[in-house]
């Protein structure tokens, strides 16, 4: 009686062995749904149009991309910055695909794919406002809570009152009504939100870069095989060109964002 334990201790923990390996793209390709966490609210990146009341931007073809690659149907999942992280650990999403800056203190709870944007931190003023970040030593900076913007400009300024909103449009009606004396976020969003504001003329966005920021997809843990999965479509995506059109079209010349592509997928 008692020779048999050591077998059953045996087989139980080759099951849970197995049960902690489990293989999530597999668990993906057998539903058919890849559920990715997307932004809803931060143009260019992720937002809802106006007029077909779809999710569109940046984020978003890139996650349609994975979907395509994979073979699967596509379930966007909306979340903002602060609930990114959450969203993924709980379980309700396989990927964020979410403007999401690679940290190693991130890098510590999720995996990170190859990044696949690379972006700078931007202080956005009114027009009559000082024009060079230091000026902003002591000031009531706007941020987004949850996101590297508001931890550099708390590292940057540590004398500076950095008030925390759960999205960009939430801190810019705070720089309106003079709450903050700016408000700091990726350089591409920026752009875009001045872009769309009706009384953009009021305000301008200062040249110089608070923090040089690398984007990447994130995935849970020891995944390695969806982690290896979603390089090699970011790879696939760079060398035939669609990331480059996926870029033209959010940040092109044409585009409400203008800016000029210095980077690279896969590039040192």
């Amino acid at each position: 009686m008692f020779r048999k334990i050591p077998h059953i201790i045996a087989a139980a923990f080759l099951f849970v062995s197995g049960a902690a390996q489990a293989d999530q793209l597999g668990d993906i390709r057998k539903a058919g749904v890849l559920r990715v966490a997307v932004f809803d609210s931060n143009p260019p990146f992720g937002f809802v149009d106006e007029k077909t009341h779809a999710l569109e931007g940046y984020d978003i073809d890139f996650a349609k991309a994975f979907a395509e690659k994979i073979g699967v149907k596509l379930e966007l999942v909306p979340t903002n910055p602060a609930n990114r992280i959450p969203v993924l650990q709980s379980g309700k999403a396989d990927l964020i695909v979410a403007d999401l800056t690679i940290t190693p203190e991130r890098g510590k709870v999720v995996a990170f794919s190859t990044p696949y944007f690379v972006t700078g931190q931007q202080f956005l003023v009114t027009t009559d406002a000082p024009g060079k970040l230091e000026d902003y030593a002591k000031a009531r900076i706007g941020a987004v809570k949850g996101t590297t913007g508001e931890q550099a400009a708390k590292a940057r300024f540590p004398e500076a009152r950095v008030l925390s909103y759960d999205d960009i449009p939430l801190a810019f009606a705070a720089l309106r009504n003079g709450s903050v004396q700016a408000i700091t976020q990726d350089a591409e969003i920026l752009a875009g939100l001045l872009a769309e504001a009706p009384d953009k003329s009021k305000y301008k966005i200062l040249p110089e870069l608070l923090s040089r920021e690398l984007i990447g997809v994130a995935i849970k843990k020891d995944e390695k095989a969806l982690l290896t999965e979603v390089n090699t479509i970011l790879s696939d995506l760079e060398n035939n060109g669609q990331a480059e059109k996926i870029f033209e079209q959010w940040f092109g010349a044409k585009s409400k964002a203008p800016g000029a592509r210095n980077f690279k997928i896969g590039a040192p």
